[in-house]
């Protein structure tokens, strides 16, 4: 227990109290912006960010990711405020954490297992994009002075680590740029632009709605799907970072721990959160690795607004914004367009509707969902291929399948037998075959019937033993008699 705790928090520490300071200033524009949104007070999103990110670091499945309000999260909810205001968006904050809560208690990371890797591919490089196009907003109307800080950013970003590793370059450059701004008083976007921010704590609150049936239909249809969306984005975002750090995660704790930092958030003034693809992103690639760089994220955050509120309305946009084109470079898949013609043409389209479903609608849990159904139907599209292949000796006639039998492929393997024709004697062999539901095994009953009440004897051979268990569970034990 003490080695984990000690792996997970301290195994790492100056690399994650520097890119957890990173994050937690490019968390700040975000939350800005999510809080517009959604129609609420920029503080609100700050808040959530604050809470969710504090929160999880204690109790989410996925070291160094990061949560916080996010624009998935905040398009869900632009009806409830308009609407009812802004105390119903606390209370369904509140009940999208139970709702997390009890889809980890059911175990609902295990349904990632059925994400496609061309779907997680396709995911990726949506969100790659979809970062990208973000920032093209800042630059309209905007001189040549941003052009260059965002260029300076870059290089500042790509070419500081040849020469040092010790402190994450995208924190050198913005430390390095909100310093030209301010000492050559530039004429530039600056986060102050995107939003009032006050030094206020954030304290205990409890929504001030009626505990009624009718809140409650008020605020589940927005609950719910704030859920599962910030579910799916999570596990998610959880599973680019496997990857790219080679370490597991709990992604049933994931949901429980979401449910709980978006619970602490409602009570606390803020807005429904979850996962960040682009800050987990510039976490991991600042050297971020254990929870203490989340925490340090949302620590670091309240103290700027506290303490430094002045000096981080004086960071310009550009040097946030170069910062995210270098998470948007490093978060798409290059490989997967070199290797797009050697995919084969299903995955290749399943892959490329994921990413235009997303960039379309910018929801990446209706991309994802798209392309889920769509690899499932071309999945099902190619088991419900049946092949038999027969072979006459005398007065006898063997019928060889291969392929799956179940309620898509029956009505076919029905159709391949010639009753009026064949000899007296019918032997169907399994062998190469397997039998999976109900309606496969009535089919096979029908088929033997048919040549029964033509007089002809049917052998049933090669039925493997999970075959054999679902025949003898509808009850008709008489096929694998012979079996």
């Amino acid at each position: 227990m003490m080695a984990s705790i000690k792996q997970q928090w301290f195994s790492n520490v100056r690399a994650d109290i520097l890119s957890g300071m990173t994050v937690a200033l490019a968390l700040i524009p975000e939350a800005l912006a999510f809080s517009i949104i959604a129609g609420v007070d920029p503080m609100v999103g700050l808040y959530a960010s604050f809470c969710m990110a504090i929160v999880i670091a204690f109790t989410g499945g996925r070291p160094a990711m990061i949560s916080a309000a996010t624009g998935a999260m905040s398009l869900l909810m632009i009806n409830l405020v308009k609407d009812h205001g802004i105390e119903y968006l606390f209370a369904a904050t509140v009940l999208t954490g139970i709702i997390q809560i009890l889809l980890g208690v059911l175990k609902v990371g295990r349904f990632l297992s059925f994400l496609p890797q061309t779907v997680m591919i396709g995911f990726v490089n949506a969100l790659g994009i979809l970062i990208f196009t973000a920032q093209l907003p800042h630059f309209q109307g905007a001189n040549w002075m941003m052009y260059a800080m965002v260029a300076g950013t870059l290089l500042i970003v790509y070419l500081f680590p040849l020469m040092t590793k010790a402190i994450p370059s995208p924190l050198v450059a913005i430390v390095l740029m909100t310093i030209v701004a301010i000492v050559f008083h530039l004429d530039l976007k600056t986060v102050g632009d995107m939003g009032n921010i006050t030094r206020s704590l954030p304290v205990l609150h409890f929504p001030k709605v009626d505990l009624s049936v009718e809140t409650l239909f008020i605020i589940l249809p927005y609950s719910l799907p704030l859920a599962i969306v910030g579910l799916l984005e999570s596990m998610l975002t959880a599973t680019v970072l496997d990857e790219i750090t080679d370490t597991p995660s709990n992604k049933n704790k994931e949901a429980r721990g979401q449910g709980i930092a978006n619970i602490v958030t409602g009570f606390f003034g803020g807005m429904a959160g979850c996962a960040m693809i682009g800050q987990s992103m510039i976490n991991v690639k600042s050297g971020g690795r254990g929870r203490l760089s989340t925490l340090v994220a949302g620590v670091f955050l309240l103290f700027l607004i506290m303490v430094l509120g002045d000096v981080v309305k004086q960071i310009p946009m550009a040097a946030l914004v170069g910062v995210m084109f270098m998470v948007a470079a490093g978060t798409f898949d290059w490989q997967s367009l070199k290797d797009l013609t050697k995919y084969p043409l299903s995955d290749a389209i399943v892959m490329v509707v994921t990413v235009v479903i997303v960039l379309f609608t910018h929801n990446l849990a209706l991309g994802v969902m798209v392309g889920i159904v769509l690899s499932t139907i071309v999945f099902g599209w190619k088991m419900a291929k049946i092949k038999t292949t027969s072979q006459t000796e005398g007065n006898m006639k063997q019928y060889k399948v291969s392929g799956q039998l179940f309620f898509a492929t029956i009505s076919f393997f029905m159709d391949e037998f010639q009753y009026e024709t064949d000899p007296d004697t019918i032997i169907i062999d399994f062998s190469s075959s397997h039998i999976w539901d109900q309606s496969a095994v009535i089919g096979i009953s029908k088929i033997i019937d048919k040549y029964e009440r033509l007089n002809k004897k049917v052998i049933v051979k090669g039925l493997n033993e999970e075959s054999k268990k679902i025949v003898r569970q509808i009850g008709l034990t008489s096929l694998t008699h012979n079996a």
